[in-house]
Order: structure tokens, then C-alpha cells, then sequence
């Protein structure tokens, strides 16, 4: 189902102060995470990117984060990675192929809808596409999350999700004649194997 109405919920447009910023940071830690609090996006960009080796393959999936802090940009377009992305032939619609690109990367990097004070991110997707890689198919995951994304519960996150996400999502698509819709949600609590997912809070908002 395509969202065509539904006006995005602002109240989740603004940054988490920071005592709850705190809480989520600490309880990321506790689950597993690896965890950097940075000041803007710029900041962000300049410890992610060097967080990727150059000489190891890197799957950037589809984030507005990842478009409006220049990561995504640095990773598929400086040449200085091993993008997966540019080394790949158009799958020109198949989302199976790229499915099974991102799956085999050693690295993916993208963001998330939501992170709780319980420490757990919460990403929605129509196709499902950077589910994989980011669940266990990738070596290794980075998130990079402004603070607006961060809520008390699960059940905020969620709710986050279907009010304002979905609908940012769908009015961004509509001006390529398309719609979104939600196909498939995976909330991440714990993180078993050490040292293999990073997560990047910013303090200002960005992404949605």
C-alpha cells in the first residue's frame, strides 16, 4: 500500500536532547554496538570514511543521510573505495541483483528510522534490499543516525516509521513518479559478534 495522504508527524523532525542521546549511546554500547557521538555531519563524514579500508568492498545503500552528509558520494564516487555500487553493472530494476550485491560486501553503510533508549534500531523498506547486509550478510555495518531519530521505545520507533518516515519517503519519490510503502521492517537489539556494527549518532538532525 502507497502512502498518498498522510501528512509526516514534525514532532519527530527534532533532535533528542541530550540526556536521551545519552541513554540510547550507553545502551547501544551495553547491546553490543560500537558507538561515536559526533557534533554535525561533516563530522560524520570524515570518521566514516575513515572507517572503510580502501581496499576492501563497500555497499552504500540507499539513505538521504548517507546523499546529504557527502558519505555516499565519497564512497561510490571518489574512487578511493572499492564501491561495490560503481563497480556493478546496472541491475537496471532487478532488486534481487541488488540484493545479492550488498549481501557480499565486506562492508555496508547506511542509517536507520529509529534508535530507542533501549538501544535498538528499528529500518523500514519496501524491497527489503539493505536488510541482508545489514542482519549478517556484511563483514561489517556502519549506521550514521542524526539525533531526531532517537525515541524513547520500540513502539515509538514504529510509530516514527509509519508517521514520518514513510510519508518523507513517499513525498521524496513523488517527484520522480513514484510512491513508497513499507515491505518489511527489521529492528536490531544486539549485536553478537564483536566489533562488527558501528553506529554514528550526530547531534543534528539530518536524514529522516
Amino acid at each position: 500500500m502507497s502512502v498518498k495522504t498522510v501528512v509526516p508527524d514534525e514532532t519527530f523532525a527534532a533532535p533528542a536532547p541530550a540526556g536521551q542521546l545519552d541513554r540510547a549511546t550507553a545502551a547501544l554500547r551495553d547491546n553490543g554496538f560500537i558507538v561515536h557521538v559526533v557534533d554535525s555531519a561533516t563530522e560524520a563524514r570524515e570518521l566514516v570514511t575513515g572507517l572503510i579500508p580502501g581496499d576492501e568492498s563497500v555497499f552504500t545503500t540507499s539513505s538521504e543521510t548517507l546523499r546529504l552528509s557527502g558519505i555516499a558520494a565519497d564512497l561510490d564516487e571518489s574512487g578511493r573505495f572499492a564501491s561495490v555500487r560503481a563497480g556493478a553493472e546496472d541491475p537496471k530494476g532487478d532488486v534481487q541483483a541488488v540484493v545479492r550485491l550488498g549481501a557480499t560486501a565486506e562492508y555496508v553503510v547506511g542509517s536507520v528510522h529509529a534508535v530507542t533508549e533501549e538501544g535498538h534500531l528499528v529500518i523500514a523498506s519496501a524491497s527489503g534490499s539493505q536488510l541482508a547486509p545489514y542482519a549478517s550478510g556484511a563483514r561489517k555495518v556502519v549506521w550514521v543516525a542524526g539525533a531526531q531519530k532517537v525515541v524513547p521505545d520500540l513502539e515509538t520507533a514504529l510509530r516514527r516509521v509509519r508517521s514520518y518516515s514513510l510519508p518523507r519517503e513517499h513525498r521524496r519519490l513523488q517527484k520522480f513518479g513514484q510512491s513508497s510503502f513499507i515491505g518489511k521492517i527489521l529492528i536490531v537489539e544486539r549485536e553478537a559478534l564483536p566489533e562488527r556494527a558501528t553506529v554514528v549518532l550526530v547531534r543534528e538532525p539530518i536524514g529522516f
